[in-house]
């Protein structure tokens, strides 16, 4: 998706609208030309080919041999919209559309795209796909047909009836309650972004998929300035859903959520560092979970016998009280489709159960190499990438614990309110996160923040070490990279891991 940067005023209305509609634009975004970037952003429908054309496509595709062929098409209409400074900064409207056709053979993969939706152009790509499985036997495709799905994902009120002035009035909301909450809350910026992607699915198996699926992404960060220190605070919304989801996930919650982390991280002290015990709130700490324990539990690492849980399968792993679940099924996650992109169904996969590894996540062509089922985990950035195992929705399963009981029987240690960057080996499960909001437990109470904790460790020690787990299962919204980009949500309860490493910028006092 190209585009191109204009000055506002250089453009005429006309030739305004004429750029939008071609493609992508960006713009100084005055709110008196917002009503331009809605009429530049009606979308095109979604290009669909008769199934007579695509059927000739994916035999195409296996006309020199492999066993699964495959049509996928995308239509992407998004905008997305900064205000800063108290100014609305940049507006973007972009459309992308396009195709991919895939051939397995064996354990070789054949993709070729394109951005020209005709017969011709997909019969071409076709033929390069198929480059891959020369000389293989080939696999009679099955005639395609319509088939109807469950859907997860519900809309109120359809983003491409939102006026652009409803999608300021929100940002503004947000921007002003943020600098409302502290005279420390030097600077507010807002981040909207919202999508609607189509999306056809055809192949060599006789499926034939169609949808359409709404995306909201709202980003609030707030500066805090105290005498010799700053802090950011951020906080994210995100579903699959129209604008309702404002009406749940309200602007204004969110920026004080981030105005009161930048105002309390201020008074921050230097973390301790030594071994100790760890108490995780709940909600977006699953972002450790997600990639120490979730990546590793990929089966195109497990069909290339990396990471610490191959050959594990029916063995115990975690702690009695841990339970994770990748679950593509909660209605409007983050992470949730009515199908993956592969057109298997959404599932709710359990990958360990009360401590046991009981699953791995698989795409069509991992389950075909490990010998599962297929648990509707393969997705794609767009139709340029070939889909590969992701997670969708994945988290702690809530427990019986209080999360007033756990903090209170712990005696010491940290107490980790959210986390922000860090990395993690999926072939040994090391990883390292830094926490973003954290503070001392001292005699079972959480009380002063401190910066710098980083938690350092290897994902079997910490599932092994959590034990307690809560009864407040919690959510947050987020991106997973893996050489594409997915929208992923991640959870958990209030958890207790014991004896997690903590660098830190001080030596702990014993």
């Amino acid at each position: 998706m190209a585009h191109r940067v204009f000055a506002v005023d250089d453009i005429p209305r006309r030739r305004f609208l004429e750029l939008g509609i071609k493609g992508g634009i960006a713009l100084a975004a005055a709110p008196s030309l917002m009503s331009c970037l809605k009429k530049a952003g009606e979308a095109p429908p979604l290009a669909k080919l008769p199934l007579a054309d695509l059927n000739k496509v994916i035999q195409r595709a296996l006309a020199k041999g492999g066993e699964f062929g495959e049509v996928y098409i995308e239509n992407r209409v998004s905008r997305s919209i900064l205000l800063e400074e108290g100014k609305f900064k940049s507006a973007v409207y972009g459309l992308s559309r396009g195709a991919g056709v895939r051939v397995i053979s064996g354990d070789k993969t054949g993709y070729a795209y394109t951005d020209d939706l005709t017969v011709e152009a997909l019969l071409r790509a076709a033929d390069v796909a198929s480059y891959v499985a020369r000389g293989a036997k080939a696999v009679a495709p099955v005639d395609i047909k319509e088939e109807n799905r469950p859907s997860y994902v519900t809309v109120k009120v359809p983003l491409q009836t939102v006026a652009d002035e409803k999608r300021l009035e929100i940002m503004t909301r947000a921007h002003e309650a943020a600098l409302a909450y502290d005279p420390k809350v030097k600077m507010a910026s807002i981040d909207y972004y919202d999508e609607v992607r189509g999306r056809v699915i055809a192949n060599s198996e006789g499926l034939y998929l169609e949808d359409e699926l709404p995306l909201l992404f709202f980003v609030v960060q707030a500066l805090a300035v105290g005498d010799n220190t700053s802090h950011m605070g951020r906080e994210r919304l995100s579903r699959h859903a129209g604008i309702e989801m404002f009406d749940d996930l309200r602007p204004e919650d969110a920026a004080r959520t981030c105005a009161r982390e930048a105002v309390t991280m201020l008074g921050a002290k230097d973390a301790p560092a030594g071994k100790m015990d760890v108490v995780m709130q709940n909600g977006w700490g699953g972002v450790l979970v997600h990639e120490a324990v979730g990546h590793p539990l990929e089966g195109d690492n497990i069909a290339r016998e990396t990471g610490v849980f191959v050959g594990k399968l029916g063995q115990p792993v975690a702690n009695p009280k841990f339970t994770m679940v990748d679950d593509g099924t909660l209605p409007c996650f983050r992470g949730t489709t009515n199908y993956d992109d592969e057109g298997t169904p959404m599932k709710r996969n359990v990958l360990i159960q009360d401590g046991t590894l009981v699953k791995y996540m698989t795409d069509i062509l991992s389950a075909k190499q490990i010998g599962m089922e297929r648990t509707g985990n393969g997705r794609r950035e767009s139709f340029r990438y070939m889909p590969i195992v992701r997670m969708t929705n994945t988290f702690i399963e809530k427990g019986a614990d209080k999360p007033e009981d756990i903090l209170a029987s712990t005696p010491s240690g940290i107490y980790v309110q959210s986390l922000s960057g860090g990395s993690v080996n999926p072939t040994d499960g090391v990883f390292n996160f830094t926490c973003r909001e954290a503070y001392l437990i001292e005699n079972g109470k959480k009380t002063v923040p401190v910066k710098g904790a980083t938690l350092i460790g290897n994902c079997l020690d910490v599932i092994k070490g959590v034990d307690a787990v809560g009864d407040d299962l919690d959510f947050g919204p987020g991106i997973c990279g893996k050489g594409q980009s997915a929208e992923v949500t991640a959870g958990q309860p209030t958890v207790r891991i014991r004896g997690i490493n903590v660098g830190g910028s001080r030596a702990r006092r014993t």
